[in-house]
């Protein structure tokens, strides 16, 4: 757990054997098991409290939703681009009067 072995903890036993006395140890034990109870519990409630606010949050932005707009949206703009490649280079009336002929590329 902490890296203490058998020894260690005895060691930790006999002096607080000798500081608390045999009659304290017991009560001292049972404080120590409860709090740790205590705190083993609360990060339990944290941890799920957590994962609440988590699974809300991924909820409410609906990922899927989102990621199949984008995927539309650069399927138009592949197929915008398809479009314009594909009919003449280029479809801006400006250029096209320069050129002498309209914005579909006729004369």
């Amino acid at each position: 757990m902490f890296g203490l072995g058998l020894p260690e903890l005895i060691v930790i036993f006999v002096i607080a054997l000798v500081v608390f006395g045999p009659k304290k140890l017991p009560e001292l034990g049972k404080a120590l098991g409860k709090g740790l109870a205590e705190f083993k519990r609360a990060t339990e409630e944290v941890k799920e409290t957590i994962e609440t606010e988590v699974r809300a949050a991924e909820g409410a932005i609906d990922v899927k939703k989102l990621k199949e707009d984008i995927e539309g949206k650069e399927a138009a703009l592949k197929a915008a681009e398809t479009a314009k490649t594909a009919g003449s280079e280029n479809t801006d009336p400006q250029v096209a009067k320069e050129k002498g002929t309209d914005a579909y590329g006729k004369s």
